[in-house]
């Protein structure tokens, strides 16, 4: 492997892991928050995340990076107050990458709170624990295989993204081109045997984490852990 294809790699890897870990931190209190919530407008925030289901990767794309170009109003103030440009840079491909996985997390995890018998709620409040005691220690634990199926949707929708990446951040060597990118990149210019070294990792890298959750799940549920 030469130093370019380590590099795409790498930035790929860690473009995933740190878009699943930003969205764990968010979405497991909106998860929760939106499981709870009894009002007529749930509805219309559900829909809102659940949006980049079907709109199509350049369409959001393209939002983003009007809404972030440097000649935006929201652009030009991140640039002035923060010295930060989101257009074509890692940070930005990160932000991208959470919202359009957003959903990837949310819904199994919303799911999975609303399936949870309500007497662990009722049970864990008439012995007295607090509504953090009880999130932590009783649903957590019984949401565990909604969570895990969350985390791999997400780390693997994220490495697999194409669209709002070529938007956001464009093809540029060692800052922003992941290996989806990559792929394209070698394909026009008849690389295709390094596109097709690209397209094998990707292509082994998702059976394996779809190998290891089904062999997770079914250990864990033979076990009664789950």
């Amino acid at each position: 492997m030469n130093s370019d294809f380590q590099t795409t790699l790498w930035l790929t890897a860690q473009l995933a892991t740190i878009t699943t870990i930003v969205l764990i931190v968010i979405g497991l209190p909106f998860a929760y928050g939106l499981s709870r919530w009894k009002s007529p407008f749930k509805i219309i925030i559900e829909s809102l995340v659940a949006l980049p289901l079907v709109l199509p990767p350049t369409v959001l794309g393209f939002y983003l990076l009007l809404a972030f170009s440097p000649q935006s109003v929201l652009g030009k103030w991140l640039e002035a107050q923060f010295d930060l440009r989101l257009v074509f840079s890692f940070t930005g491909l990160v932000l991208g990458s959470v919202i359009y996985s957003f959903p990837f997390m949310i819904r199994p995890i919303q799911i999975g709170f609303e399936r949870l018998p309500t007497h662990l709620w009722e049970a864990s409040f008439i012995l007295g624990k607090s509504h953090w005691t009880t999130f932590w220690k009783v649903l957590m634990p019984n949401i565990r295989p909604a969570l895990l199926n969350a985390i791999v949707l997400s780390f693997a929708h994220t490495v697999g993204e194409f669209g709002v990446i070529l938007m956001l951040g464009g093809n540029i060597p060692g800052k922003t081109r992941v290996a989806s990118i990559a792929i394209y990149d070698k394909v026009e210019g008849l690389e295709y045997d390094a596109a097709g070294q690209y397209a094998f990792i990707l292509l082994i890298f998702s059976f394996s984490m779809l190998l290891f959750f089904s062999w997770w799940s079914r250990k864990f549920t033979k076990n009664g852990l789950l």
